[in-house]
């Protein structure tokens, strides 16, 4: 490991952004074999479609423990790299030692409430008796590594945050690799079923863990682990936690989505239609994992030139994110809406399912061409330390468009339309939040840019 050589304050806007995002769109399309590939091995296994149901009902708990750590992580690395554009690295690293400690509490309070109730959980999230011997096979071992993915997915955000792209992105193919290793192994070899699956997958996040850790205290990386900021304090969290409160809320509402959709989907669908769900939030991360990994390229280059009141790099760094997302979200929409029997093909081959998630596909991502935009805005906010916007935007297209959707279009339908209509609540609330979003942040950005320059005016 060499210590980046990367001055986020000079030279091309354009090739910083594909110096640092394109490692981290590497990483973030590892990681979504990382995501995805117990869910391709499972759906390959005898009575696979009913596993991988199972696993879907699962995924819900699985992903708040991911908001869990995009709470620390995506808060703290956005504060972090402001800090340093101010040249206070001592503050910067008192965020990073906080971070570090706060993830591993919430690991491990994360491991014993889930432990206890998982079962309770899983029946109110849509499991049937076909199906929860699968979730709680899946769920209780990898449980037993929440604060190996607590420390591996939030504390990567720092490294990124610096500029080290390639030693972020490493983490993560570290773990893919292992994980599509051992999968076929444990799953198949030592005939341990969902159970090799969730193994493979915490042994995995171990070693990237453990990686992680050892920058963070070595000698390459620019902020360290300090001994003397390890213990929590109000003043360093807090502002931690109500920018990063976005990020997670996104991932959260991300659950509460499932939750509904997999409620709803089992009542008009049954054990079918759930499973076609699982495959379509696989296909979602396929779509929303490299939009991160752009944004997070993006993320540093804007924190610190807003920390160091360049002004102009940040306008042009938002510039090519926002068109870069944008040309992509409508790139994956055209193939989605043509090609929907490839995508799922990955997963599983069986006649049935492949006819119900091929046709739910068509209408489930209808929307996803202005997905882009939200993205692009919404993480800029984040960049530019706004987090009561983005809260705002990130509650506004899950908890106030589409989880009630979910339930009122139903309503206004035939008996023979109401699954059509469930999956119909993602492609309005897709389009209504991505509109609501660009013209907040029109109005925003400019307040925000009109503040900074009077400030820097005055100090100046």
């Amino acid at each position: 490991m060499t210590k980046a050589k990367i001055d986020l304050g000079k030279g091309s806007v354009g090739k910083l952004l594909v110096s640092l995002a394109l490692p981290a769109i590497i990483a973030q399309l590892v990681n979504v074999l990382y995501n995805i590939v117990d869910r391709i091995f499972i759906g390959r296994m005898v009575n696979g479609e009913v596993a991988m149901a199972g696993v879907g009902v699962a995924f819900p708990l699985i992903m708040i423990i991911s908001a869990f750590s995009a709470l620390i992580g995506m808060g703290g690395a956005p504060l972090a790299a402001i800090k340093m554009g101010k040249k206070d690295n001592d503050g910067a690293e008192e965020i990073l030692s906080n971070s570090f400690s706060t993830l591993v509490i919430i690991g491990v309070l994360c491991t014993v409430v889930f432990l206890i109730f998982n079962e309770k959980l899983l029946w109110a999230f849509g499991a049937s008796d076909a199906t929860i011997g699968y979730a709680k096979d899946y769920l209780i071992i990898y449980l037993l590594g929440t604060v190996f993915v607590q420390i591996a997915l939030g504390m990567n955000s720092f490294i990124n945050t610096q500029g080290f792209a390639k030693i972020g992105m490493t983490t993560v193919i570290i773990g893919a690799i292992i994980n599509i290793a051992l999968d076929p192994i444990l799953i198949f070899v030592f005939d341990m079923g969902v159970k090799g699956a969730a193994l493979a997958t915490i042994l995995s996040q171990f070693v990237s863990a453990v990686w992680v850790l050892k920058f963070l205290f070595g000698k390459q990386s620019i902020l360290k682990i300090r001994k003397k900021y390890i213990i929590p304090k109000a003043k360093v969290l807090l502002p931690i936690l109500a920018l990063g409160v976005s990020p997670f809320i996104m991932q959260a509402t991300e659950s509460v989505v499932l939750i509904s959709l997999n409620n709803k989907l089992s009542m008009y669908g049954g054990d079918l239609a759930v499973g076609a769900m699982t495959i379509m939030s696989s296909i979602m991360q396929i779509i929303t994992l490299p939009l991160i990994g752009l944004s997070q390229g993006a993320q540093p280059i804007i924190s610190y030139n807003f920390g160091a009141n360049n002004l102009e790099r940040v306008k042009k760094t938002f510039k090519l994110l926002l068109t870069c997302c944008l040309v992509y979200t409508i790139a994956m929409w055209g193939s989605l809406m043509l090609f929907p029997e490839v995508f799922v093909s990955i997963f599983n081959n069986k006649k049935e399912l492949v006819e119900i998630t091929s046709w739910s596909i068509k209408i489930f991502f209808g929307g996803i061409f202005m997905f882009g935009a939200q993205i692009a805005c919404q993480q800029t906010f984040l960049a530019l330390g706004q987090a009561k916007i983005s809260l705002v935007m990130a509650l506004l297209r899950k908890i106030v468009l589409l989880v009630p959707l979910i339930f009122i279009l139903p309503t206004f339908v035939n008996e023979g339309n109401k699954l059509a209509a469930v999956l119909a609540a993602e492609p309005v609330s897709d389009i209504l939040a991505a509109l609501t979003t660009i013209t907040v942040f029109i109005i925003f950005y400019k307040k925000t840019f009109n503040n900074k320059l009077e400030d820097t005016i005055k100090e100046s």
